[in-house]
């Protein structure tokens, strides 16, 4: 546990009605976010490195705009990096949550998969996108029960988050046949 944490006035918190069960999802929250945003960033990184010259140029203007497969098949490299740093902020946010509840914020992200295509990639991120609402959904009706309104507002605004980064993996996805495996 960590020494007394300050809630935003300034003042050291004394709430306790914080259930352990609240707490456990917030850091399975934590891990998830940690993971994704580890995961996308990587994801980007190696795509973008596989249409790169040892100097790091793109081989062609377009390149430069989006990341590749090896089959010449353009993968939306920035959509994945952005949504990697919302995932980081989400992090960012849910760990001062959990410290302001008198709880240490895991430092363990859930295990790390890049895929191997970017259908592979996209795929699996969608997935991690459809766990994250249906365990967001459960924080909220948790936060509800417990009547913790700071908690609910924050996992209502990442929820929200979360359904559109699901939309977009779908859109990309189901696009005219603009990313194949």
């Amino acid at each position: 546990m960590l020494g007394a944490p300050f809630g935003a006035e300034g003042t050291a918190m004394t709430d306790a009605s914080t259930s352990p069960q609240l707490l456990n999802l917030l850091n399975q929250a934590l891990a998830r976010e940690l993971q994704v945003s580890i995961q996308y960033m990587l994801q980007h990184a190696v795509a973008a490195g596989r249409f790169a010259d040892a100097t790091g140029a793109a081989l062609s203007p377009r390149l430069g705009k989006f990341v590749a497969s090896d089959a010449m098949v353009y993968f939306p490299g920035w959509t994945l990096k952005k949504i990697a740093i919302a995932e980081m902020r989400h992090a960012e946010a849910i760990a001062e949550r959990l410290t302001r509840l008198k709880e240490e914020p895991t430092t363990m992200p859930d295990a790390v998969i890049l895929g191997a295509t970017p259908t592979g990639m996209l795929e699996l991120d969608r997935e991690q996108e459809r766990g994250a609402i249906a365990l967001y959904e459960q924080i909220i009706d948790v936060c509800q029960q417990e009547r913790d309104d700071v908690t609910l507002g924050l996992f209502q605004r990442i929820l929200g988050d979360e359904r559109k980064h699901q939309r977009v993996f779908s859109d990309l996805l189901e696009g005219e046949g603009s990313v194949r495996g």
